[in-house]
């Protein structure tokens, strides 16, 4: 059998009919670039958000570079955030001149652990960069009284969590920001890239919408300096009809971890720590990732792929020990949850249409390897 890690094309074909028709909408308004199809995601990312206003991008990474460009972040600031993530976080940062700081992470849920923040903090911290990993958010109250209580902007890196939340608060709707993606391996995901920029502050939408078009208002007048982050019209069409299918899609998905929680369990393989199940900490898990930890993963990656199972590793080297961080100055063993995680974790299909067959020979084949010794 064959169970690849994602399955775009199962979700289109349920889909198609929705998709298709607007998609000739766009083409024949001809209307690209902004404009009704933008503005009419962008108001429903932010009911479904809880958030006063969202603002469209180009990407997930451009909707974390812009936030930080409405507060004006660049050289000589530093902002906090956690090395065990997509390049993106850090990498927006570094872009703007400004210094990733690198906060460890917490071992049951992957995300950067706000006992540790405080410590970091110096005369140049301008912002937190919590990223709510795998689709669970970060533990945002203690960050966000550590940010009031500094002066600190929190910008919440939610690329893989919309929908998912902490103590019944959307993700993209505690910090200043939210900055989410539509890369189309995401939960809710475009037909390219695409993002957007949540936030309950009028002044900073409007500011971000600003920037996005080269920093212009009026057209052709610059009071400052912004960049070609506009969303186009199509991948908002697409996010529109593909929102309304997000809380069942996100529903197959938690039964699916629930599946998988109960048949490596019964299998046996959750002994002696042979399988790390992932856990539910916050509110609402939204599983952009089913995650476990293993001995051996990168012999048991390789093993599954015989078999036929896609499989992924999130992320097998982090952000500090990462070459183009080596000005940093960190060395192994600096962040030792981080690089434990680096090391453990394998991520195994868990998008909604997979079946129950499949999930039971994708545990099998983990049985299978562990049967060998």
């Amino acid at each position: 059998m064959n169970v690849s890690l994602l399955d775009l094309k199962a979700q289109y074909a349920a889909i198609r009919d929705e998709i298709e028709p607007v998609l000739r909408e766009v083409v024949e308004s001809q209307y690209f670039i902004l404009g009704p199809k933008v503005q009419e995601c962008e108001k429903a990312i932010a009911s479904y958000c809880r958030c006063e206003r969202a603002v469209g991008v180009t990407s997930g990474t451009d909707a974390l570079l812009v936030a930080m460009m409405a507060e004006g972040i660049g050289p000589g600031d530093e902002v906090i955030t956690t090395p065990y993530t997509f390049f993106a976080t850090a990498g927006s940062i570094a872009r703007l001149g400004a210094r990733p700081v690198f906060v460890d992470i917490d071992p049951v849920t992957f995300n950067i652990n706000p006992a540790l923040i405080e410590a970091k903090i110096t005369s140049k911290t301008r912002a937190i960069m919590p990223v709510h990993l795998y689709g669970q958010m970060a533990d945002m109250d203690p960050i966000m009284e550590i940010a009031n209580r500094r002066g600190l902007v929190v910008i919440e890196d939610a690329a893989q969590a919309i929908g998912s939340e902490y103590k019944g608060r959307r993700a993209g709707s505690i910090g200043q920001y939210g900055c989410f993606s539509f890369f189309p391996s995401k939960n809710l995901g475009c037909f390219g890239d695409g993002g957007i920029v949540t936030t309950n502050d009028a002044a900073r939408a409007d500011k971000l919408s600003i920037l996005r078009a080269h920093g212009s208002k009026p057209k052709y007048y610059h009071k400052i300096i912004g960049g070609n982050f506009r969303l186009d019209a199509l991948q908002a069409a697409v996010v529109t009809v593909k929102l309304r299918h997000l809380d069942k899609w996100t529903a197959g998905r938690q039964a699916n971890a629930r599946r998988y929680d109960r048949l490596l369990e019964a299998a046996g393989l959750t002994k002696n720590g042979r399988v790390v199940l992932p856990k539910v900490v916050a509110s609402r898990h939204i599983f952009n990732q089913y995650v476990i930890r293993v001995p051996r993963r990168d012999e048991l990656q390789a093993f599954l792929k015989d078999k036929g199972v896609g499989t992924e590793v999130y992320y097998p080297v982090p952000m500090h020990l990462q070459e183009c961080f080596a000005y940093l100055g960190h060395k192994p063993g600096a962040f030792p949850e981080s690089e434990k995680a680096a090391r453990e974790t394998v991520a195994l299909p868990i998008y909604p249409e997979l079946t129950d067959e499949q999930a039971a020979y994708v545990v099998e084949c983990i049985g299978a390897f562990g049967a060998q010794g």
